[in-house]
C-alpha cells in the first residue's frame, strides 16, 4: 500500500465520529437527532415524532409500527456530513422493552449522547443504558433537553446525574431561566450569552439568535435584573464548585460534559454539536482475539451488530449493519467471513439514512454501512481481509424473560410463518424455541420486553402475511443445559418447568421461579445449568 494511500485513509478515518443517542422514552432523543440532520443538510424539514395524521414522521422512525405508535422500536443508522466531519449517528429505541437492540448498538459506538428531560432528570431507562456505556468506558455527553418547558433547578439536575449515575459532570453552557422565562444559554468558555427565538417544530434549521458578552448592559436590559443577577451568581458558583473540563477524564467516560437546550425549538443544538465534535475522538482501536486492532494502520475489518429484515418491503431483503473498525472497505474486493469460514464479496454495500439507502463503493473505519445478507450472517460476526484473519469480541445475548406459545391461524401459510419467525429471530429481536418432544409443531417465542410480542405479531401479519395468536406461558427464567447430550425426559421432579430446545437443538429449561431452579438442581445430581448460551 503506497504512503499516499495510507495518508488518505488515515485522513478519512480522522474525520469520522460515530455515536449513539440514548434516553428514556419521550426525553426528546429522536427530535435532537433530526435537528442534527437539519444542520448537516441531510433533511430539509424535521418530522414530529407524535405528529398529526398529515404530519411528516421522524426520519429515524421508519417502521410502520413506529409511525402508528409514535415510539422508536428499532435502532436506526443515520450518516451525514457537517463542518468537515463525517458523522454516523446510531439512534436507539428509548423504550426498555427494546433495550437489547440498544445494547448491541452501543457496541458499535465510540461515544454516547445521553438526552435527559429537564423536568424529570435521570429516569429508569437512562440508568440501564448508562451502565452499558460505563462498562464499555466510552465518553458520555449529556444534553439536558426541554428547557423551554418548566424544568427542575439545573444544579439539582447535575446532582441527579452525579448521584444516580455515578459520573462527574462539567457544564459547558448554562441556562438562563426555564419554561416561559427561558432566555437562552451562557457559554462558560467564550463568556457569551446566546439569545434564541423559537422556531417551528419543522421549519428552518436555525433559530434567530443574538449574542451578547455577559457584561453587556444590553443583555441586562434584554433578560431583566432578576435573571441577570441570578446568572452572575450561578456563574460564580459554577466556577468555584463544579469540575473543570478534563479531556482525559471525558475520554475515559468518567466526566460528562453537560449542555442545556431545547431540541424542539432548536435552542442550543448547534452549539452542542460543535462542542461535541471537537471533544470526541476519531475511531479508536478495538479488542480482538489477536489484541487491539488499530483503525488507521490495519487493513479492512468490521463486525455485524444488527440484522434487519424487510427494510424494503418490495424486495423482502435482509440488511446486515456493519461497523467498520479498521482500514478502508472496498466493494470490489473479497473479504473473509470468520464465522462462516469462507471468502465472499459483500453485495450492495450501502450508506444508510434510516430506510433510505445509497449504494457505495467504499467506506472507512468508523462508518456504519448496510450489506445484503443472503442468510449467512449472525449478530457479532467478524469480516476481515483474507490475509489477516481474527475475530472481534462477541456481543452478549440476553436471556429472555417473557415467553409465549405462537399459534398460527392459517395452516396454509406455514412456509411464510417459518420464514418470518426465523428471520425475526436472526435479527435478535426475539428468540425461538421448540417444545422438546413436539418439535416445530409447537413454537415458543422468548423476549426481553413484552412490547416485543406486539412488534412480532405486527410484523408477521404485515410483512409476511401470517395471522397468529400469542398465548402467554407462565415462565420468567431460562437456563441452558451445559451437557448438550442429556435427555431432558429423564430428569426427576420437574415442577413449574417446561422442556424446550433452541433452533440449534440445544436443550433448555424454562422455569416459573428461582425456587423451581433450585429444586431441579437438588433432585438431579450432576446437572449443570447456565444463564447464557455459549454458542
Amino acid at each position: 500500500m503506497s504512503e499516499d494511500l495510507n495518508k488518505n485513509i488515515a485522513s478519512e478515518i480522522k474525520k469520522r465520529r460515530t455515536f449513539a443517542i440514548i434516553s428514556h422514552p419521550d426525553a426528546g432523543k429522536t427530535t435532537l437527532t433530526e435537528k442534527f440532520l437539519l444542520y448537516g443538510g441531510a433533511i430539509n424539514t424535521a418530522g414530529s415524532v407524535k405528529g398529526k395524521a398529515n404530519s411528516k414522521y421522524a426520519v429515524s422512525d421508519w417502521m410502520e409500527i413506529e409511525k402508528e405508535r409514535g415510539i422508536s422500536v428499532t435502532s436506526s443508522v443515520l450518516q451525514f456530513n457537517y463542518d468537515g466531519y463525517c458523522i454516523n449517528i446510531l439512534d436507539t429505541p428509548g423504550h426498555q422493552d427494546f433495550s437489547e437492540d440498544t445494547y448491541r448498538t452501543l457496541m458499535a459506538a465510540d461515544s454516547a449522547v445521553m438526552v435527559i428531560d429537564a423536568s424529570k432528570g435521570v429516569e429508569a431507562q437512562t440508568i440501564k443504558l448508562f451502565k452499558v456505556c460505563v462498562m464499555r468506558h466510552i465518553p458520555i455527553f449529556t444534553f439536558i433537553n426541554k428547557m423551554d418547558l418548566e424544568a427542575r433547578d439545573p444544579f439539582e439536575l447535575l446532582d441527579d446525574i452525579e448521584s444516580v449515575l455515578g459520573i462527574r459532570t462539567c457544564p459547558i453552557n448554562w441556562p438562563i431561566g426555564s419554561g416561559k422565562r427561558f432566555k437562552g444559554v451562557y457559554d462558560r468558555f467564550s463568556k457569551q450569552v446566546s439569545m434564541f427565538k423559537a422556531v417551528s417544530v419543522g421549519g428552518a434549521k436555525s433559530a434567530a439568535e443574538t449574542d451578547y458578552a455577559v457584561e453587556d448592559e444590553a443583555l441586562k436590559a434584554e433578560i431583566g435584573d432578576e435573571l441577570y443577577n441570578q446568572l452572575l451568581d450561578e456563574i460564580e458558583l459554577l466556577d468555584g464548585a463544579s469540575d473543570e473540563l478534563n479531556q482525559e477524564l471525558v475520554d475515559k467516560g468518567e466526566l460528562s460534559p453537560v449542555f442545556f437546550g431545547s431540541a424542539l425549538t432548536t435552542f442550543g443544538v448547534e452549539t452542542f454539536l460543535e462542542h461535541f465534535l471537537k471533544m470526541t475522538q476519531s475511531p479508536l482501536a478495538r479488542m480482538s482475539d489477536e489484541g487491539l486492532i488499530d483503525p488507521a494502520t490495519e487493513p479492512f475489518s468490521g463486525f455485524i451488530f444488527k440484522i434487519q429484515a424487510n427494510m424494503n418491503k418490495a424486495h423482502h431483503d435482509r440488511i446486515a449493519f456493519m461497523r467498520i473498525c479498521s482500514g478502508k472497505f472496498d466493494a470490489t474486493k473479497e473479504v473473509f467471513h470468520m464465522q462462516g469460514g469462507k471468502k465472499m464479496r459483500l453485495s450492495q454495500p450501502q450508506q444508510i439514512m434510516a430506510q433510505d439507502r445509497k449504494v457505495i463503493d467504499e467506506a472507512y473505519a468508523g462508518d456504519v454501512i448496510g450489506v445484503f445478507d443472503p442468510g449467512v450472517f449472525s449478530i457479532g460476526d467478524t469480516l476481515c481481509m483474507p490475509a489477516h484473519k481474527f475475530k472481534y469480541e462477541g456481543i452478549p445475548t440476553f436471556a429472555p424473560e417473557h415467553f409465549c406459545r405462537v399459534v398460527q391461524l392459517d395452516s396454509m401459510k406455514r412456509k411464510q410463518f417459518n420464514k418470518g419467525v426465523t428471520q425475526l429471530a436472526q435479527e435478535g429481536a426475539i428468540q425461538i424455541f421448540q417444545d422438546y418432544t413436539l418439535g416445530l409443531s409447537e413454537i415458543i417465542v422468548g423476549v426481553v420486553g413484552v412490547l416485543q410480542f406486539d412488534v412480532l405479531k405486527y410484523r408477521l401479519e404485515n410483512e409476511y402475511g401470517c395471522d397468529i395468536r400469542l398465548e402467554p406461558l407462565p415462565y420468567n427464567y431460562i437456563r441452558w443445559v451445559k451437557d448438550k447430550t442429556i435427555d431432558l425426559n429423564k430428569l426427576k421432579r420437574i415442577t413449574d418447568c417446561k422442556k424446550v430446545k433452541d433452533m440449534r437443538d440445544n436443550p433448555l429449561l424454562l422455569f416459573a421461579n428461582e425456587w423451581s431452579i433450585r429444586l431441579m438442581l437438588e433432585n438431579n445430581e450432576g446437572l449443570e445449568l447456565e444463564e447464557f448460551s455459549r454458542d
